[in-house]
């Protein structure tokens, strides 16, 4: 199943800028890497949004596979 959009909460914005400045801290560099590496595994549900583990209802967990990080999603027919 091909997804059309990917609709990130502000939430996640923050969550995410929060993450990246704490690993920047650790290792100059990391919180790029972090980054990249977050902004892949989202992009990646284009192709395959659906396949995760489902924890509630029409709740998917995606876990990143480089750094202790789950991405929450659900698929929403437009």
């Amino acid at each position: 199943m091909n997804i059309k959009d990917i609709i990130l909460l502000d939430d996640v914005v923050i969550d995410l800028k929060i993450a990246e400045e704490f690993y920047e801290k650790q290792n100059k560099g990391l919180g790029n890497y972090f980054r990249d590496t977050i902004i892949s595994d989202i992009e990646s549900l284009w192709l395959y949004a659906g396949i995760h583990n489902k924890i509630f209802k029409n709740i998917y967990r995606l876990l990143s596979k480089r750094f202790p990080y789950a991405i929450y999603y659900k698929k929403i027919n437009i």
